[in-house]
């Protein structure tokens, strides 16, 4: 079987590490890709919004199934063009249709859809560009601290907690003239502050069955101790001691079995992942944000603890066939460091020449996110530059590999958190 994965990041390098060790893969190639998986695909040189080009690759490459890694693509409606242009009527695709892509391309209508469905969530109020007093008036009869979001996809960086009332109307001043996040934040969701312990849960669904994929903590801020501006993830620990079997069931039922549910009654298709991040307020579950594909740098440790093929996995999804898998996990913790370029996630350099190590002991894994090959030499090409992960049977020991994996990489302006998974161990 060929396939073609989309995207250029270390989720895409982890789900193409994964998918080469499967007996069912005739040959792999990743668009863009990076110089990680380079080592264990083709990268091919192609823009995923050029819908037509995407196309073509299929047809040139003999293309049986297509994984959709990142958001933008699935919200730009890639999968309903593939699906709909009448010229891969056999293709597989990993990944929802625009609709289903709406429950995170779409803040307002994520919680609409959870209101609908009685599913768990914070109290919110949504305004356009037109409805900037009416913001600003409900914004005044929330408590502090305030949680302001962009509606739209910003990289995960769309998001601004304060505890300053002034700051707060400022930031939704700012949103919805478009000067902070473009047209993501022409419509902002004000929120009711959730005081918890945030969680990730994932699942992968054909509309009907599910399967759900180990649970997962990020950490999603540039700074130690959970301080300053939001990031596209720091770390990420797997699974989480906190998420005991009683929360575990809590979610499954007042949570993912009616997010399921609530996608067909509303007949909207999907075939993909769900990325439900969880907040743990007294003990209970409630929903922070969906996702339509796996997180980044979860992905980063939940792949390597998936022992069963992922390949044979989407094959049962494609036939319909999902509630017949059994799906493997590996029982011991995997955690994840990343390193970043100086700067990030601000401003910062590109083309830094990285030093990788000869060797790496031998549960420990290096994915590649914002990186590129020049002149021979692998260098820095985005702001997540590498995921140093690692499996051990504890916790302490597992971040103990990723961190002596970290300090044996180096590239100019080199950063990393050094607390990942302290605040649950």
């Amino acid at each position: 079987m060929n396939v073609l994965l989309i995207g250029s990041g270390g989720r895409e390098h982890a789900i193409a590490w994964k998918l080469a060790q499967s007996s069912f893969l005739t040959q792999l190639f990743v668009a863009p890709g990076n110089a990680g998986t380079d080592g264990v695909a083709t990268n091919l040189k192609l823009d995923a919004s050029n819908h037509d080009a995407v196309s073509r690759a299929i047809r040139k490459h003999n293309i049986h199934m297509v994984i959709v890694g990142p958001e933008a693509p699935l919200v730009d409606g890639l999968v309903d063009h593939l699906q709909d242009c009448g010229k891969h009527p056999d293709l597989v695709v990993i990944g929802p249709r625009a609709a289903g892509a709406q429950l995170e391309g779409s803040k307002t209508f994520a919680k609409e859809f959870m209101k609908r469905h009685n599913i768990p969530t914070s109290a919110y109020g949504a305004f356009t560009s037109e409805q900037v007093d009416d913001a600003l008036k409900f914004l005044h009869g929330m408590k502090a601290p305030y949680v302001l979001k962009a509606d739209g996809l910003a990289a995960g960086k769309g998001v601004i907690i304060t505890e300053d009332l002034n700051e707060a109307e400022q930031v939704v001043k700012d949103m919805l003239s478009g000067s902070s996040f473009g047209a993501a934040g022409q419509r902002v969701v004000i929120e009711q502050f959730m005081d918890g312990i945030e969680c990730s849960m994932f699942v992968v669904t054909d509309g009907k069955a599910f399967h759900l994929l180990p649970s997962a903590k990020d950490y999603k801020r540039i700074g130690e101790g959970d301080t300053g501006p939001n990031t596209g993830g720091m770390g990420a620990i797997s699974p989480v001691p906190f998420m005991d079997a009683e929360f575990h069931e809590k979610a499954l039922n007042q949570i993912i079995i009616p997010t399921v549910k609530g996608l067909a009654a509303d007949g909207i298709p999907y075939n993909g992942f769900i990325f439900f991040g969880l907040m743990k307020v007294g003990g209970d579950p409630y929903v922070v944000e969906y996702n339509c594909r796996m997180g980044d740098p979860e992905t980063e440790v939940i792949m390597p603890r998936i022992q069963s093929d992922l390949l044979h996995l989407f094959e049962n999804m494609g036939a319909g066939l999902l509630s017949e898998y059994h799906l493997q996990i590996d029982p011991r913790t995997c955690s994840t460091v990343m390193l970043v370029s100086e700067g990030y996630p601000g401003p910062y350099p590109k083309g830094k020449t990285i030093k990788l190590p000869e060797q790496v002991d031998k549960d420990a894994l290096l994915f590649h996110a914002g990186t590129t090959t020049s002149r021979g030499n692998v260098v820095t090409a985005g702001g997540r530059v590498l995921a140093c992960s690692a499996l051990a049977a504890t916790p302490e020991n597992a971040l103990k590999k990723s961190y002596e994996l970290a300090d044996s990489i180096s590239f100019a302006g080199k950063n990393c958190r050094r607390d990942i998974g302290q605040d649950v161990i």
